[in-house]
């Protein structure tokens, strides 16, 4: 403490040094004055040396060197003086003393020099640690304020953390299998409903468990442990008061440095989430449940067409299930013909994800085919590209049906319209034509096949048209066929239609005259030319009510009365093996001929005066009256193309007849025709080479000038139905307008 004292007083140079050298002065100023004392109380003190020394080890401990050696000059200047004056003891050894002053005084000194270097490196020594403790106390207290800092973001997280669980419903957990020491939150604690100073473990929460998932839990959790694989998996938490809370655990495995292993998760309370499925669920079985009982199909496709869903209906329909409906060949599902189209439509309109609707036909489990109407709607996504794509499927057989049925009607009307018709009503007053419509009207309301018979020219055509318009089917169609104007390949192509690429040409289905015409009426009119073939096609048509299109496999079912008509005698063709016999008897249920005009001569002043009246109003002529002569030739002539050639007559002298008073030009009655009849000429061609018969069309092209109808025209000449020289001259390739050109420049 002395020490201190002193270095705090001698910390200013000049009172250090006077302090320093006065305590020599003033030590052994005392020890001489403490030897004074002493010879007073002892005359012969034998050794003053005791104070001196002590007075010099003194100064030179807390004084230093400087001191010490003036304290070391003072005491021997003191004891010389002292032995001087004979104040010391008789004989005192004065040299061995001051030896031994200076001997003491340089080890009491080099024990100072010692000290003070000591307590010097002392001194720094601990001015370094003090810095050195200022320093890390410095450190300390800003870590110590990092530390605090840290703790408080860490309780603020902590606190975030906590919030975060509690709003998500999801706790935290930790578990030490080696130990079964296991950590909870205080979420976790919440979600199972344990008191927070409960000290969880794996009983407590197997407790909780649901017993209906105990054993698959506790299964789980020994699996995962025994694996060392991640905890993933759901269950129920059966709670005290009753209520039933779903979980969802994941934790992944962890392996410690020592290699135990840990796992480190969290726990969601997913009930909500779970009553938010079943309710969606619910809704999805209620929604399926209407979808699936609805008459209309739905399905469900993805951006890329994949099939998805098909409601019951649909697959009823196919005799599919979902599996093998989404599996299945298109070409097992849509009609072949209708294939491209709809796979070219949905590409298009998939890849634009625009809405679309087209009409397929769907093949029924049964084989049979329907039309249906799609419409494709997509569900688009926020960045509104289409996540699913909803197909509504209406069926619309019926409504295809009626309006086939309708065109088909259209059409069957358009030909009859195009066609030059040979009347617009029978007309006549004889009793041979009156005995024709006796029978027609009592045979006309049945359906019983008919077979009309009469040279060519007589109106079969128009009886055949009174039988349909007084029968029950007068609403539906009426198709007439030329089978002497259809080339032979492809009459049975006319009548049943063909499939796509049945033959070269058929780029598509075509619907057959049958077709056309169901429901309503066929008039097969030179039905004895029909090819063997098709007779027999025929014969099942009038005897099973079915048949077949070319090329096709499927049977179709008919509802079509047939009225026949032939200006042959099919008795011969029979006996020649030509026509057959049954179908002979199956079209002769009912016939009718109808007579020649030149057996209802009593018609001819009634038919001249419509034709007059018909083509007069046409032409724009006013005409009053008949010239008789020219009455009188059409009576008396015997008109072997019967009406036609009465019709193209009066056309004729209507379009030359320049007065109001009507006249035929006489040498038009006197010209024959070249053969005997027109079913010479007719078998005769059927019989010619391709070659061959392309040369007598044309020889009777340039006699008549390239004219085709009409008394003079080629068709009379060859003894032919118009249509059916029209079709030959179409198969031939012949070009008929090049005679009217040879005959123009003859004449010119």
């Amino acid at each position: 403490m002395a020490n201190s004292g002193i270095s705090t007083l001698t910390s200013r140079p000049i009172l250090a040094v006077a302090l320093r050298y006065g305590l020599a002065v003033s030590s052994v100023a005392a020890a001489v004055g403490a030897t004074f004392l002493e010879r007073h109380y002892h005359p012969f003190p034998g050794f003053i040396s005791h104070f001196t020394l002590v007075a010099i080890a003194i100064t030179f401990w807390y004084a230093g060197s400087g001191p010490g050696l003036l304290a070391f000059l003072l005491s021997g200047l003191s004891s010389s003086l002292l032995a001087t004056n004979h104040f010391l003891a008789p004989n005192f050894p004065l040299k061995r003393f001051i030896i031994l002053y200076a001997i003491f005084s340089l080890l009491v000194g080099w024990f100072s020099v010692v000290r003070r270097r000591a307590e010097r490196l002392l001194l720094e020594a601990r001015d370094n640690l003090e810095f050195r403790v200022a320093e890390r106390t410095g450190e300390l207290k800003k870590a110590n304020e990092q530390l605090q800092n840290t703790q408080a973001e860490l309780r603020l997280r902590e606190a975030y953390l906590a919030e975060a669980q509690k709003l998500s419903h999801t706790g935290s957990f930790g578990w030490s299998v080696l130990s079964g020491h296991i950590y909870w939150s205080e979420e976790t604690y919440n979600i199972f409903e344990y008191d927070r100073t409960t000290e969880p473990t794996l009983e407590l929460v197997l407790l909780r468990v649901h017993p209906d998932d105990k054993n698959l839990v506790q299964q789980t959790i020994a699996r995962a442990s025994e694996a060392r694989a991640n905890l993933d998996f759901d269950c129920r938490l059966l709670m005290p008061g009753g209520a039933v809370k779903h979980l969802h655990v994941l934790a992944p495995a962890l392996e410690t440095s020592s290699g135990n292993l840990e796992y480190v998760g969290a726990v969601t309370d997913v009930t909500a989430a779970k009553q938010a499925e079943e309710k969606i669920r619910q809704s999805e079985i209620e929604l399926r449940q209407i979808m699936d009982l609805g008459p209309q199909q739905v399905a469900v496709l993805g951006p890329d067409r994949s099939r998805l869903y098909l409601n019951k209906s649909a697959l009823d329909y196919h005799g599919l299930t979902l599996e093998e409906w989404r599996s299945c060949p298109p070409d097992r599902l849509v009609h072949p013909d209708d294939l491209e189209r709809a796979e070219n439509e949905t590409q298009r309109k998939f890849l634009s994800g625009s809405p679309c609707e087209f009409e397929i036909r769907l093949r029924r489990r049964d084989g049979q085919y329907r039309w249906f109407l799609f419409r494709c709607n997509p569900l688009r996504d926020e960045h509104g590209r289409p996540r699913r794509w909803y197909t509504a499927v209406t069926d619309i057989e019926d409504r295809k049906r009626a309006e086939e049925r309708l065109q088909n009607e259209n059409v069957a009307l358009r030909e009859e319209i195009d066609k030059a018709s040979m009347f617009e009503e029978i007309v006549g007053v004889s009793p041979a034509l009156h005995a024709v419509l006796s029978r027609v009207s009592k045979v006309a309301p049945t359906d019983s096949t008919v077979l009309i018979t009469g040279e060519t020219g007589t109106g079969k055509e128009l009886i055949a048209r009174a039988f349909h318009k007084r029968s029950q089917r007068c609403s539906r169609a009426f198709v007439s066929v030329n089978c002497a104007a259809i080339p032979r390949d492809l009459i049975a192509s006319e009548l049943f239609g063909h499939e796509k690429g049945a033959f070269t040409g058929a780029t598509q289905r075509r619907l057959g005259r049958f077709e056309l015409a169901e429901g309503g009426t066929i008039f097969l009119d030179e039905v004895g030319e029909l090819p063997a073939e098709t007779q027999i096609a025929l014969l099942r048509v009038l005897q099973e009510h079915e048949f077949e299109r070319v090329g096709g496999t499927a049977t179709i079912r008919t509802n079509v009365r047939v009225i026949a008509a032939t200006n042959r005698d099919l008795q011969p063709a029979i006996s020649a093996g030509t026509f057959r016999s049954d179908l002979f008897y199956r079209l002769n249920v009912f016939p009718i001929e109808v007579p020649p005009l030149r057996e209802r001569r009593e018609d001819i002043p009634v038919l001249v005066e419509y034709f007059i009246d018909r083509y007069a109003r046409k032409a724009g002529k006013n005409i009053r009256g008949i010239n008789k002569h020219s009455l009188e030739l059409l009576q008396l002539y015997h008109w072997p193309g019967n009406i036609r050639e009465l019709q193209n007559v009066i056309e004729r002298s209507v379009i030359l007849c320049e007065t109001e008073n009507f006249s035929v030009d006489e040498r038009w009655l006197s010209r024959q025709p070249r053969a005997t009849g027109p079913k010479s000429h007719l078998g005769l061609l059927s019989r010619k080479a391709a070659g061959e018969e392309k040369e007598i069309i044309e020889g009777a092209l340039r006699e008549s000038g390239g004219r085709v109808s009409g008394p003079s025209g080629a068709a009379t000449i060859l003894g032919i139905h118009r249509s059916t020289l029209e079709s030959k001259i179409m198969s031939l390739k012949i070009d008929k307008y090049r005679f009217k050109t040879e005959s123009a420049s003859k004449n010119s």
